[in-house]
């Protein structure tokens, strides 16, 4: 007698959610490895579903959906010896944005915008820049995308998309305040006002000081030691030129000052005092160990990723400054 043919079935999800005793979309998280869902009822789930012969279908969900469950990340920032990509910025938005995307289930694709016609990035289902670039041309490039869009940065008048950012004007006050407090009237500003992050640190810097300091702009278009060394270097060489404060836009632009004024036997703080800009970790461990305004760039990161998914559900939602500190060292 013939073997009886069997008739092969396609398990659902629904069917592996009835097998497990939990929902369709505890099945679906569990699948995807969301941290929604405990370790223990992960492996659960995974082990009946390769039992069972089950394969979760990513682009059958996707499509069904209307969605790819991916985010667009672009950094507007070109790596140079002086200021590489391992950075606290972006890395430290990145880390943020990363674990709250990955917790709701989304995949990041991390990108520039030189990059924005590649398949990853048409396919996403929004973007997060980080940096709106000089005059904001960065920010202009992608909204052209019509895709949703949260952005890095300073607010800026008569713009209707959705930026999350330090309170950069706070930041520059905070300085100003340092600098008033130990009677310094000559100050220098260290930093390409064409962003509009600095723009706003340089603006809250000098609304701060009232007329009670002079105040020099001078706009290195980097943000290196390199940048900073030299800027500092070529203002000391100028005859007639003093000045007793420095506040620069990034720590690394202050620590070149502080070595370029090092180099002309100008003591920190003694003769010229200085303060920077990010706290990153190495302001705390230069020599001297440097004053800086600290910027909350995980929880910034963590901000990004909650405005995207909130535009992509079609939630309402705002612009939101986080708050800065100055962390007082010895410069």
């Amino acid at each position: 007698m013939p073997a009886k043919k069997t008739v092969a079935t396609t398990l659902t999800m629904e069917d592996l959610a009835k097998l497990a005793g939990v929902s369709k979309i505890t099945v679906s998280r569990a699948l995807r490895d969301s941290p929604l869902v405990t370790p223990e009822t992960r492996e659960k789930i995974r082990a009946l579903a390769e039992q069972q012969g089950y394969r979760f279908n990513v682009s059958a969900r996707n499509l069904r959906m209307g969605r790819s469950y991916s985010v667009a990340v672009v950094v507007e920032m070109t790596p140079v010896r002086g200021r590489p990509m391992s950075d606290p910025y972006p890395l430290e938005l990145l880390g943020g944005i990363t674990q709250e995307l990955t917790t709701a289930g989304y995949s990041v694709v991390l990108t520039s915008k030189q990059l924005m016609n590649t398949a990853p990035v048409q396919g996403a289902d929004g973007l997060i820049l980080l940096g709106q670039g000089s005059h904001g041309e960065a920010v202009r490039a992608l909204q052209q995308t019509a895709m949703p869009l949260v952005v890095w940065g300073a607010p800026e008048a008569d713009t209707d998309y959705i930026v999350v950012g330090s309170d950069n004007r706070k930041g520059g006050i905070s300085a100003a305040e340092r600098f008033i407090s130990q009677g310094r009237q000559k100050l220098v500003f260290l930093g390409d006002v064409d962003h509009a992050e600095v723009q706003e640190r340089c603006a809250g810097f000098i609304d701060a000081m009232g007329g009670m300091a002079t105040v020099h702009i001078i706009r290195p278009k980097a943000f290196t030691f390199e940048a900073g060394f030299d800027s500092i270097s070529s203002l000391l060489k100028k005859k007639g030129a003093t000045f007793d404060g420095v506040f620069a836009a990034s720590d690394l632009l202050a620590m070149g000052a502080i070595r370029a004024l090092a180099e002309k036997n100008l003591r920190v703080p003694e003769n010229v005092s200085v303060i920077g800009y990010d706290d990153t970790p190495g302001a705390a461990s230069f020599v001297p160990p440097l004053t800086s305004v600290h910027q909350y760039l995980r929880d910034g990161g963590v901000l990004l990723a909650k405005k995207m998914l909130g535009l992509i559900e079609g939630h309402p939602v705002a612009s939101e400054m986080l708050p800065t500190t100055l962390m007082v060292r010895q410069t």
